[in-house]
């Protein structure tokens, strides 16, 4: 499709509608109609007009001078995950991986800044991170957010390490550079380990989901306790069980 017709095909107030909602979610306690029309770069009354309409079709709320979105957008979400034909194939695969190691085991894909949980299989023992599907964690911090980066072509990756907000969750990384260079090694080994960066006692592990083309389209991980397994413990008794379920879900994309 050439230039003029995606131009003539491109509604900018409904780019700018949804760049709102991405505010708004960025922001869970709420926001002022100023602060959002200075955040999204509006006037007054362009954030005014979106904010209410927002509200009037259900997806934000208002309290005061507040605005909020609604669980309306999660039920979209969640009516979308549900009926992706490809979580319903891996989820027997990912149960199968979760009962073998008695961990959890999950799967994400990457939106902005964070990874978004699409599938989620408990394991028997409790983690003190409460996650579900629609769970949303900063890729940085995360292995199946470390995995789903090393899958970015080079441009869009500099770009995330150019905007990502970083912040120190525990001792671990928070230099950019450690961080470009932690992506690069999950790229070279196709996975990711992560030591306590998200949580302190939290560790993760995490390989990639590629469709028929090579392209990085999710990641499935299994998150233990650090008292349960060792870094080399996860690395020589959990990748070979992920590795070998990558192997079929990625099948889903030749039948």
């Amino acid at each position: 499709m050439d230039e003029a017709a995606v131009s003539r095909d491109h509604v900018g107030s409904l780019e700018r509608g949804l760049a709102v909602m991405e505010i708004l979610a960025r922001h869970p306690s709420g926001m002022t109609l100023t602060e959002m029309a200075e955040e999204a770069g509006l006037t007054r009354a362009g954030a005014r007009r979106f904010l209410l309409t927002l509200t009037a079709t259900g997806y934000a709320t208002q309290a005061g001078r507040v605005f909020s979105l609604s669980p309306r957008l999660l039920t979209v979400a969640r009516t979308w995950l549900g009926g992706a034909s490809l979580w319903a194939f891996a989820a027997p695969i990912m149960r199968s991986v979760a009962a073998q190691l008695n961990e959890a085991c999950s799967a994400a894909i990457l939106s902005g800044e964070d990874v978004v949980y699409v599938a989620r299989i408990p394991g028997r023992r409790i983690l003190s991170v409460s996650l579900d599907v629609g769970t949303r964690l900063p890729a940085y911090c995360t292995s199946m957010g470390r995995i789903l980066l090393a899958g970015l072509a080079p441009q869009e990756l500099d770009a995330f390490l150019g905007q990502a907000t970083i912040e120190r969750r525990t001792p671990k990384i928070t230099d950019r550079r450690l961080l470009a260079n932690a992506i690069a090694k999950a790229k070279a080994d196709g996975f990711a380990i992560v030591d306590e960066e998200l949580e302190l006692g939290l560790r993760s592990i995490a390989v990639p989901i590629r469709d028929r083309a090579e392209r990085t389209v999710a990641a499935i991980n299994v998150s233990t306790q650090s008292a349960r397994f060792s870094v080399a413990e996860m690395e020589r008794e959990i990748l070979p069980v992920l590795l070998e379920a990558k192997q079929r879900i990625e099948d889903f994309f030749v039948v």
